[in-house]
């Protein structure tokens, strides 16, 4: 099959974010100011803790998402199989990577649709970039990419910065709220709109409420700098601006999620996802303390997956498992509403 410049950029970027440094440098997620007060006497047994809530009208064992990473070239049917395959043993919910590709023509389809065929029961979610919906007139092609991956929602993202230092990039962003309303309006299933790693504020949360968005990933600093990725690519034909200032550019995960899920108090229906840099289910667990109401975890599962394929990332989520539920039994917490209302204190604090 004949490779089109969005499929090589797509294989560019996988292979990128698991063999270069891509990793924010002088900025973390924020995880590491927070503590959960020890609770020494939990008054619950391990077996107790229930770490499963529902995700789209679905139930998932965790409150992860396999974030949206790939498709649209011939590697990634193999990837998205497998990363839906693990995801339906273990219940956990799954975002394809942007479907852009998919708009172009059908030779790689099946790298999306085939995480529907491995996975028939766990909530998926489509996606497409900001750019795209802004020109778009009518609903009709996310119409099609729900449909080719039968998706419970469809994910908008936002990836101003990726789409700025970009060697091929369109960073033409007008538009972008208005095509968002428009799908809200159309499509059959909920609209998430997300960031790729530089985080949403309050204040952009607020516009994407008032058009009728109920479900925001916050997608923060801290984890996989996408602006990395794209200086990486800026290197190779050895530009004069490189864009290497940007590279920690971004609002950090954790100051993402407390201003965001803040806005409960005018939609309380507002679901909150927490992703970027989120390494353990001790992250995981700090995020939902914050105010998520799942998490999304991308390069760690796709990096276990490359390095030992099924099994390593089996493995690698069933640690991550055991991570979130010993801090919720540690926190005293049976469930994850429970989890939600422990007492985090910031490490400058005196834990008392």
């Amino acid at each position: 099959m004949k490779r089109t410049r969005t499929s090589s950029r797509k294989q560019q970027h996988v292979e990128l974010a698991l063999t270069k440094d891509v990793s924010f440098r002088a900025k973390s997620a924020g995880f590491d100011r927070w503590e959960f007060l020890h609770n020494a006497l939990p008054e619950l047994d391990l077996s107790d803790v229930d770490p499963s809530t529902r995700f789209l009208g679905k139930p998932v064992a965790l409150p992860v998402v396999v974030s949206s990473m790939t498709g649209g070239y011939p590697e990634a049917t193999r990837i998205n199989r497998q990363l839906a395959e693990v995801c339906a043993q273990l219940g956990l919910a799954m975002g394809v990577g942007s479907q852009r590709q998919a708009l172009e023509d059908r030779a790689f389809h099946r790298s999306f649709s085939v995480v529907r065929e491995a996975a028939p029961d766990i909530p998926v979610f489509g996606n497409i970039g900001a750019v795209e919906v802004a020109r778009m007139r009518t609903p009709d092609p996310v119409l099609r990419l729900i449909d080719l991956i039968r998706a419970d929602g469809f994910a908008v993202h936002l990836n101003p910065v990726q789409e700025f230092l970009q060697p091929e990039g369109d960073p033409r962003f007008r538009g972008v709220l208005e095509g968002i309303a428009m799908l809200v309006r159309a499509l059959p299933v909920p609209v998430i709109v997300k960031e790729v790693g530089s985080g949403i504020s309050a204040e952009v949360a607020r516009r994407l409420m008032d058009v009728g968005i109920r479900w925001i990933d916050v997608a923060g600093a801290g984890g996989t700098s996408w602006a990395a990725v794209e200086i990486h690519r800026r290197r190779k034909p050895r530009t004069l601006f490189t864009g290497d200032v940007f590279w920690d550019w971004g609002i950090p995960t954790a100051e993402a999620i407390r201003s965001v899920s803040a806005l409960r108090a005018e939609v309380p229906e507002l679901g909150v996802i927490g992703s970027g840099g989120i390494r353990s289910g001790l992250d995981g667990a700090k995020a939902l303390a914050l105010g998520a109401n799942l998490v999304g975890v991308a390069r760690p599962f796709l990096q276990a997956l490359h390095d030992a394929g099924p099994s390593g990332l089996r493995g690698a989520v069933e640690v991550w498992a055991m991570e979130l539920k010993g801090t919720m039994f540690l926190a005293g917490a049976r469930t994850l509403d429970e989890l939600r209302r422990k007492q985090l204190i910031q490490c400058d604090e005196p834990l008392l």
